[in-house]
């Protein structure tokens, strides 16, 4: 005998949620991936873009900087790494911050100060002078992740979380090659303090857009994923004249003095999921690091490519394999969430595996054309891997505090992401090849791919407890 079907008019299947407080409930329809709209994954995402372009013009218009100040490779390399060092000792403040401050102002202030270092680029009158404003750059440009990761979680349930996080991500990375291309043309054909005051506009008008988001309740985006996943309720057809339903937040006790970050920091790594996806996301970022740093140079030394050729090769085949690799990796992490065990957790670690055998490739095969493609793939599958872990990330830490899990996270890959280049530059050295460098980071790199498959038997048990959060928040 066939079961009876749920009725779909236009009412059955919506519900009504306190999304901002003090305002009226806004009526959602079942199952929708983006209930607000794709504008706050867009908004994020631009921020993203602007923190990665302002940062990586240093890179494109060095030359103009070192011939202007006279000071070596390694004065230039100083400056990106202690302006990393600077974001991981705020990093675990910042992720305070954003589990009780109001996110919107916090990204969108934010960016403000990133604009205003910008400018304050362009103003330095010698080297000091530019080495601090980098270090604050560098610290300010990590800061937006705990509060914007938050809010994306938030505003996006589980069907349409892993697309929210892949734009972001390809957004960041995307800002990559496009911050050191612009750093150099804009250098070239208007001097490169021009550049870098005109780079400043971009960032003030992204952090105005930023305040047309509206602060959601913490945790809205859980509830809905939960009543997304329940059954019998959602059958009955409501009545056209039946008033709204609501879905409010149950009372809780009153609130207690948070534990000290240090308490907070050995709870969330007790989340077997969440110490997969770091350790996947710290290899994963000390790869892509390396990769992108040195490429450049690869391509000029094996293939004979002039420095502006070989920058173009490996930005644009690193920025093709990254958007299809987000797109794809996002469809995928939506499509098939909760069909098997882990999933997300699955498709991450299946893209790291498939792009650590295609970087093998990358570094193998001696013709260009086949090298590029590989190279492409290889950021393919990273790039996939990248945008299902992070939304795992989020699936796994209750909304209460998933500001500072996200600062944990990026703290640990943003000293991943810095030690890549510095390793694969050691080893260069030590063995006199680039090339068997890069193959000295297919080692842990497969490492990490099998951690993350590993780790994908406690993603459903982890994420289910922190959901249970959202219904019971002293649990």
């Amino acid at each position: 005998m066939t079961a009876p079907q749920p009725t779909t008019g236009p009412d059955s299947e919506r519900r009504a949620f306190t999304v901002y407080p003090g305002r009226p409930p806004v009526r959602i329809r079942r199952g929708a991936p983006a209930p607000f709209g794709w504008w706050p994954a867009v908004c994020i995402a631009l921020v993203a873009a602007v923190d990665r372009i302002e940062y990586n013009l240093l890179a494109g218009a060095l030359p103009k900087i070192q011939e202007e100040f006279g000071f070596g490779d390694a004065a230039g390399g100083a400056i990106a790494t202690a302006g990393s060092l600077a974001a991981v000792i705020l990093l675990l403040p910042a992720g305070k911050l954003a589990d009780t401050a109001r996110r919107n102002w916090t990204v969108a202030a934010v960016v403000a100060v990133w604009s205003l270092l910008t400018v304050g680029t362009g103003l330095a009158g010698g080297y000091l002078a530019l080495f601090t404003v980098r270090i604050f750059l560098g610290a300010a440009g990590q800061l937006y992740n705990p509060p914007a990761s938050s809010l994306l979680a938030d505003f996006y349930p589980g069907p349409g979380r892993t697309r929210a996080f892949g734009y972001e991500r390809m957004a960041y990375f995307g800002g990559l090659p496009i911050g050191v291309i612009a750093g150099g043309a804009l250098a070239e054909s208007v001097g490169w303090r021009i550049g870098f005051f005109l780079v400043a506009i971009p960032g003030i008008v992204v952090a105005l857009l930023v305040l047309t988001l509206r602060e959601p309740a913490r945790g809205i985006g859980d509830r809905i994923t939960l009543w997304y996943a329940q059954e019998g309720e959602s059958a009955k057809p409501a009545s056209p004249d039946s008033p709204v339903r609501t879905t409010e937040r149950p009372p809780r006790t009153p609130p207690t003095a948070p534990p000290p970050v240090r308490t907070q920091v050995r709870e969330l790594l007790r989340i077997r999921t969440l110490r997969t996806v770091i350790t996947g996301l710290s290899i994963l970022f000390f790869g892509l690091g390396g990769l992108f740093y040195w490429m450049p140079s690869y391509y000029d030394r094996f293939f004979g490519l002039g420095e502006a050729e070989a920058a173009a090769v490996a930005g644009g085949t690193g920025l093709v394999g990254i958007v299809a690799g987000i797109i794809t990796g996002s469809w995928l992490g939506d499509r098939e969430r909760g069909i098997r065990k882990g999933r997300r957790v699955a498709i991450g670690g299946a893209g790291l595996l498939f792009g650590t055998l295609a970087l093998a490739g990358a570094v193998v095969i001696p013709v260009l054309v086949p090298q590029a493609l590989c190279f492409t793939l290889a950021n393919f599958g990273f790039a996939a891997a990248l945008a299902n872990l992070t939304a795992a990330n989020a699936d796994v830490v209750a909304a209460e505090r998933r500001g500072l899990g996200f600062a944990l996270l990026q703290l640990l890959v943003t000293l991943g992401g810095s030690l890549g280049p510095w390793l694969i530059g050691i080893a260069s050295d030590a063995t006199g090849s680039l090339r068997t460098a890069f193959l000295a980071v297919l080692l842990p790199l497969l490492t990490g791919s099998v951690i993350v498959l590993r780790g994908r038997s406690s993603y459903d048990a982890d994420a289910a407890a922190a959901a249970r959060q959202v219904e019971h928040p002293t649990a």
